[in-house]
């Protein structure tokens, strides 16, 4: 596949990852034939059956020996594991939300995750905020306020996902390995842990794997799938297109989360998701045109 150059995105790319956002968008359906299974169980065959997808992907790009070196060196072993332990709690949250009725709380956590994003650049990275983007931050910060003061609790699942996310995405960064081989790093960590969870749940009687019905055993080595392939896809597609590209693309997830928890799962949108959406929906119309416009003015100087 030819790489996107700086002007452009390649086609291949664009099309990869639209696939990746769309499989993303209808993992609710997915783990919605998992809510009987509790969200641990469902993680610990999330994190089994990516394994092997992983580790083939890998083998088949030439890329184990950077997962072998990873694994001799104490520091960057610490980072991983950091990076395994958020990325874990942010499924859990996810498989918890959509199991409960509240895969409308996750679709306003993930809007919201770019705006998020800027204020910890503005802060951890001291990177300067555009008057646009503080807008766009204000805007959703009010959102939440007006969700929290409507509902009378805060809207955890929504702040759960944005904070393990927004700091997975942070320490990513410090983390010298490509995406793929990250991920299967996480993954192998991750691995002895999940293991001797599904194990211990196989002889204390409590396992929904094999000696419950078929049908869940298909859908809990589906977990594997579902999990490695979508993030892998992405890893190929973001080599080959724009950040801004990338940025817009990102909103169709939480849309196909978000139409999927009011038109099929049922979810309630009361008056304060109907006050609150708007004002995320204008703040993400806001951060877009800013990153659109500087992303413009950067190709114009390039040229």
């Amino acid at each position: 596949m030819k790489n996107a150059s700086p002007s452009g995105d390649s086609l291949p790319g664009l099309i990869l990852a639209i696939a990746t956002y769309v499989m993303w968008g209808f993992l609710p359906l997915f783990m919605k034939q998992l809510a009987h299974v509790p969200p641990s169980e469902v993680i610990a065959h999330r994190v089994l059956w990516s394994l092997p997808i992983a580790l083939a992907v890998l083998i088949w790009q030439r890329r184990s020996a950077e997962v072998m070196a990873a694994l001799r060196q104490p520091r960057l072993l610490g980072m991983a594991l950091i990076t395994a332990a958020l990325i874990s709690v942010n499924w859990m949250i996810y498989v918890w939300a959509v199991g409960n009725n509240h895969a409308l709380d996750a679709a306003l956590g993930y809007y919201i995750n770019p705006l998020f994003s800027i204020l910890m650049g503005a802060t951890l990275l001291r990177e300067k905020m555009s008057r646009a983007q503080m807008v766009a931050v204000a805007l959703a910060s009010l959102a939440v306020v007006v969700l929290t003061v409507q509902l009378g609790r805060l809207p955890m699942v929504a702040i759960g996902l944005m904070l393990t996310w927004g700091f997975y995405a942070y320490c990513k960064k410090s983390l010298p390995l490509g995406p793929t081989q990250g991920f299967t790093l996480e993954v192998l960590l991750l691995t002895p842990f999940a293991l001797a969870y599904v194990v211990w749940l196989a002889t204390s009687g409590q396992s929904h794997f094999a000696a419950g019905s078929t049908w869940d055993t298909i859908l809990l080595i589906g977990c594997g799938p579902v999990t490695a392939v979508p993030l892998i896809c992405y890893a190929t597609a973001a080599k080959q297109l724009r950040l801004s590209t990338i940025g817009i693309l990102q909103y169709i997830a939480p849309t196909m989360i978000f139409l999927t928890a009011v038109l099929i799962f049922g979810e309630p949108f009361g008056a304060a998701q109907m006050v609150a959406f708007p004002m995320i929906w204008a703040a993400l119309v806001i951060y877009t045109l800013s990153m659109l416009r500087g992303a413009g003015a950067r190709r114009r100087a390039m040229t």
